[in-house]
């Protein structure tokens, strides 16, 4: 017997479906189109068909898996399934270890200026002749140094720099040129080339990598005493010299000094901001000294120093208190060896009398006999605070040693033919606690090209600057002068064009640098400022000595028509009145010496 099929039943539930009825449309075939009182419902265009039926046919499911496994190579993943962490805090605590300084230079070599093969020559040469200036200098010595730079394939030199300073302890020759941040000069306070103990060695290292050459070194420190020979790498994962050969030698050329050997991957050019050029800066820059350069092509330049005068024997000083932060003070009173507030003040920062002290150590609240080592930090930060409010003293300038305006002049007048040499010191000035000086040289006229910009020599405390010009403050400083005023042509944003040099030279404790590599100077306002006001008054000068020019030039002028045409009145006056000979030349020296004197010269 039949029986009958359940209503709920999925046959049944198909066949009770509602069957459309002609003339409709279901909803996805249909759009909406928006009347004045309702909504339409029209059916769909063909091309609004075709794209909805590629909508479906990209977001189904199975294509979708499909792109996955073809963009990865590997099968999709199962819905619902979950994917395990690729690694976790274990793992990752296994791969983390310190980085040490000289890993981080290797790769960011272009920090420290060696970011390109010229670039790189420059930076080395330059390195190697910072210290041996300041070595020579801190011993009193008038240094006489010699730049070798040999040639030895066509993208490969050797560079040596020898100098008679006072030498180098054997113990330290390792660490002064095989470990970087390794020197003497960055906790103390006063004018020097070097600053952070990274120069010298890390163009050791940078030879090291794209030679694999060891650096070579001999130094000796007296006569009666033996020179040392090394050859050494740099451990760059440990930032410690590998000393290779360690030689002593009974017998060298030189009584004292030193002389470093680096071979480097290199590229030389001459121009400007070459080797070249930076030696012939120095040379104005320390006319103290005297430097024998030996170029690739083997031609021997010598630049005879221009005085026997030594520079000014600089002292360190203590921080400043407007110089010094909140985090700085902090470890300062904390590693203080005064047992009170007063005294940790007073003997730990310069320009701090006992009445200065009083003050800052009673704005706050606190007395003058706390102990320093347990100040809270919110005592601290009061005692920070009083110190801008309190009036303290400049910083003392015994820490600067400034070229001098004879010597500027002396400089270029050794190196630069000109008609028209000046040089100004400004006085010492101060920025964040940090005691600078400005001076500034001018060249003009001479075999100087008239029709090109003028050369701007960039300086700071002795080192001739060569690039990055732009983001100078120097720069910044020469192209904010309005040169038009003292006669000269000027672009706008550009250096005034003309036969002249500026020689502009910042010395300072703490040159503020815009990078490792020292190329440009930041623009902090009071040295902007100092800047210009000396730019101005070397300005003022030249302006007077180029009205001079012109005026002297118009007056030789009208001299030479005097010349010209007194003769020639002379014989009209004799024909008019009738005049011997001798009563026309007589006229004629009258009236010459007459308009002579009525001139101006």
């Amino acid at each position: 017997m039949h029986k009958p099929k359940r209503k709920d039943s999925p046959k049944a539930r198909k066949r009770s479906k509602p069957k459309k009825k002609k003339g409709t449309a279901s909803k996805r075939s249909l759009r909406v189109v928006k009347g004045k009182s309702k909504q339409i419902e029209l059916p769909l265009t063909a091309t609004e068909r075709r794209k909805q039926s590629s909508l479906k046919l990209v977001t189904s499911p199975k294509n979708v898996d499909k792109a996955a496994e073809l963009a990865t190579g590997q099968p999709a993943k199962q819905a619902g399934s979950k994917s395990p962490p690729r690694v976790s805090a274990e793992t990752l605590a296994t791969k983390q270890r310190e980085i040490s300084v000289s890993e981080f230079f290797t790769r960011n070599r272009h920090l420290l200026g060696f970011d390109n093969p010229q670039k790189a020559l420059l930076t080395t040469v330059k390195e190697g002749v910072d210290n041996s200036l300041d070595a020579c200098e801190e011993a009193g010595i008038l240094p006489d140094l010699e730049v070798t730079i040999e040639t030895l394939a066509e993208d490969r030199f050797r560079v040596a720099i020898q100098d008679n300073g006072p030498g180098i302890v054997k113990a330290q020759i390792p660490k002064i040129f095989a470990k970087l941040l390794y020197g003497s000069k960055f906790h103390t306070l006063k004018q020097s080339r070097g600053q952070q103990g990274i120069g010298i060695s890390a163009a050791s290292m940078y030879g090291q990598l794209t030679t694999g050459k060891p650096v070579r070194i001999w130094s000796r420190t007296g006569k009666r005493k033996p020179a040392h020979y090394y050859e050494m790498h740099i451990d760059t994962r440990h930032n410690q010299p590998e000393v290779v050969k360690d030689e002593k030698l009974s017998g060298w050329h030189l009584d004292h000094g030193t002389r470093v050997e680096i071979e480097l991957a290199a590229t030389y050019k001459r121009g400007r901001r070459s080797v070249d050029d930076y030696i012939e800066q120095t040379a104005i820059a320390n006319p103290h000294a005297s430097i024998k350069y030996t170029p690739p092509d083997g031609e021997v330049v010598v630049y005879e120093r221009a005085t026997k005068e030594h520079p000014r024997e600089t002292i360190a000083i203590k921080p400043h208190p407007y110089g010094v932060e909140l985090g700085v003070l902090i470890k300062m009173l904390k590693e203080t060896n005064s047992r009170a507030l007063k005294g940790a003040l007073m003997g730990d920062f310069s320009r701090v009398s006992s009445k200065i002290a009083n003050q800052i150590t009673q704005k706050p609240g606190l007395r003058p006999q706390n102990r320093p080592k347990q100040l809270s930090r919110v005592d601290v930060e009061k005692i920070f605070r009083a110190i801008a409010e309190v009036k303290i003293m400049a910083p003392p300038t015994n820490c600067l040693a400034p070229i001098g305006e004879e010597a500027i002049v002396s400089g270029l007048k050794k190196r630069i033919e000109a008609d028209f040499y000046e040089a100004s010191t400004r006085s010492p000035s101060v920025y964040r606690g940090n005691p600078f000086q400005v001076e500034v040289g001018v060249a003009y006229g001479g075999s100087l090209p008239a029709e090109e910009l003028a050369d701007v020599f960039r300086v700071a405390n002795r080192v001739p600057l060569q690039y990055q010009g732009s983001a100078c403050a120097i720069a910044k400083a020469v192209i904010g002068t309005d040169w038009r005023n003292y006669g000269l042509q000027q672009s706008r944003s550009a250096v005034p064009t003309g036969p002249l040099v500026l020689f502009v030279h910042i010395a300072s404790v703490w040159v503020p640098f815009t990078s490792e590599s020292k190329e440009a100077i930041a623009h902090y306002p009071e040295i902007l400022k100092e800047l210009r006001l000396g730019l101005q008054e070397v300005g003022r000068k030249l302006g007077a000595h180029i009205r001079r020019r012109k005026r002297e030039a118009a007056e030789t002028k009208k001299l030479a028509y005097i010349q010209k045409y007194i003769p020639q009145i002379g014989i009209a006056l004799q024909d008019i009145l009738s005049l011997t000979d001798k009563q026309r030349d007589k006229t004629v020296n009258v009236l010459t010496d007459t308009l002579e004197r009525s001139r101006k010269l």
